[in-house]
């Protein structure tokens, strides 16, 4: 006996494969979705270690790490910044207590952070100091004298997607300022000793750190070296800001600032200044506040609101935001 076997046909098979593609087409924005979920859990995952290890660090020395340290008598000091050696900055200080006491202990606190004798381990990426809903961290970020394509570099540091509030004014906007104290309105800045009783805002009123994406320009959790410039990464696609002080390595601020005629600027503003928060998150930027708790700030919210949460004994009240 014979049996016939009948095939698909051309079109069968074309409408198969169409209806696989919209099936397809349907599921990748909610595989992309849970993805985005789950980095920027771990996003925030991170900040909360940070703040952990900010309150132990306090526990230990009495106040919150500085911003960074600079001897601005030191005859190498940088002319108009007065950022002076050793450099080192927040992150660094933390590194002992988020479990990097190995590469804490093989630093050279004698010698600036950007000395060759370090350069073999500030040049380490910690996923700590990434957030993973971030592109392009991979490897050490150049610190450089210029724009990113033309400039010199001056050290290879590891990098960081979160950076300090320094406040609502920009410090390092002024020419010949030492003592940072009177300028910067939040809870790190160059040599700043904060301690819990210092931010009469509240804890839990004041931010700590935030985000800023490497998209933006590049960050670190090493320190700053005098000279260098914190410039745009992508100067076509963001050409709203140009080249900063060497403080924005590791510091933000939210505006007013006296330099910038009263600009605030909010999360992920439009502006994309390289001395502001900026994150890759849809909408807004994930905070620490200094109570150790981290919140989404979206990048509508009231710009008063921000100011105010930015600064840490100015006697704002801010309210839910």
């Amino acid at each position: 006996m014979q049996s016939s076997r009948r095939g698909f046909t051309l079109i069968e098979l074309l409408v198969v494969i169409a209806i696989i593609g919209i099936l397809i087409s349907l599921l990748l924005p909610a595989v992309q979705q849970a993805r985005e979920a789950a980095r920027h859990s771990q996003c925030k995952n991170n900040m909360k270690q940070l703040g952990l290890a900010m309150h132990n660090y306090h526990d230990a020395h009495r106040s919150f790490p500085p911003g960074y340290i600079g001897d601005f008598n030191s005859p190498s000091a940088a002319p108009t910044t007065l950022d002076g050696p050793p450099g080192w900055a927040w992150g660094t200080f933390l590194l002992p207590y988020v479990d990097q006491a190995p590469l804490y202990n093989k630093l050279n606190f004698n010698l600036p952070c950007w000395d060759a004798a370090n350069a073999p381990f500030v040049s380490t990426n910690l996923p700590l100091f990434l957030c993973p809903s971030a592109t392009n961290t991979d490897g050490p970020m150049a610190v450089k004298n210029g724009p990113v394509a033309t400039g010199t570099t001056l050290a290879m540091f590891g990098r960081s997607t979160y950076v300090g509030n320094v406040g609502q004014d920009e410090p390092w906007g002024y020419t010949n300022l030492k003592d940072w104290h009177a300028v910067a309105t939040g809870p790190l800045y160059r040599n700043s000793r904060v301690r819990v009783a210092d931010v009469t805002d509240g804890l839990t009123n004041t931010v700590f750190l935030g985000e800023h994406a490497p998209l933006i320009s590049s960050k670190t959790w090493v320190g700053v070296v005098p000279n260098a410039q914190v410039c745009p990464t992508d100067p076509l696609r963001h050409p709203a800001t140009t080249c900063d002080n060497p403080a924005t390595m590791v510091l933000a601020h939210s505006g007013p600032a006296a330099t910038e005629l009263a600009v605030i600027h909010a999360p992920n503003a439009p502006t994309c200044h390289v001395c502001q928060m900026y994150a890759e998150h849809t909408g807004g930027c994930n905070v620490l506040m200094g109570d150790g708790s981290v919140r989404f700030v979206s990048q509508f919210i009231n710009v008063d609101t921000w100011a105010a949460l930015s600064s840490r004994a100015m006697g704002e009240v801010t309210g839910e935001f």
